[in-house]
């Protein structure tokens, strides 16, 4: 359960990205120490104070990386793997929308994690990857996340679905609401 103040999907997906932001500047456990920060920083996405980099930086950043499966880490077998399912069908425009069809929706998987992986949501699957642990989402690598959650973010966005809330029904917003297109 996220903090007491998100209170809709585009929330949330401020939320995640300021404790990114957060474990950047801070390390892993930025959040039981730097919990100001995070507050701070989401306060400014909500209130239009601070905006992310455009994707392209972390387009980049996947350029630079290593050649290995952001999953498991394996350089073996690799192949392009869409982090939002290139087959979601929110409406018509997904087939041809850059933001799901093209890189900036790219990362390194090696085969059996992107047959693992399927047409999940990213936070299905890290739950499924972790099903003790908790808090699997912080089990995500910075870069996947991030370009996830701008990707994410345009999906609700033309859904029509960001300032909605829990959207599984259950009474509660979580990440995985955020993966709402994917459930099967």
């Amino acid at each position: 359960m996220p903090d007491r103040e998100v209170k809709t999907i585009r929330h949330l997906i401020y939320y995640q990205y300021s404790k990114i932001i957060a474990k950047s500047a801070f390390g892993f456990d930025s959040k039981s120490k730097d919990y100001g920060f995070i507050k701070k920083t989401f306060r400014e996405f909500v209130n239009s104070e601070k905006k992310w980099s455009d994707i392209v930086r972390e387009d980049k950043q996947f350029v630079q990386s290593e050649e290995k499966c952001i999953y498991c880490g394996s350089p073996e077998k690799l192949q392009w793997e869409h982090i939002v399912p290139k087959s979601i069908n929110i409406n018509e425009k997904c087939s041809t929308c850059d933001k799901v069809q093209g890189i900036h929706n790219m990362i390194w998987s090696c085969i059996d994690c992107n047959y693992k992986k399927k047409t999940k949501g990213l936070y299905h699957f890290y739950k499924e990857l972790f099903p003790h642990d908790r808090k699997f989402y912080d089990k995500i690598p910075t870069l996947l996340e991030k370009k996830y959650l701008k990707t994410i973010y345009y999906c609700h966005h033309c859904n029509g679905t960001l300032d909605s809330s829990y959207l599984d029904k259950n009474g509660e917003i979580t990440v995985l609401d955020l993966d709402k297109f994917f459930v099967n």
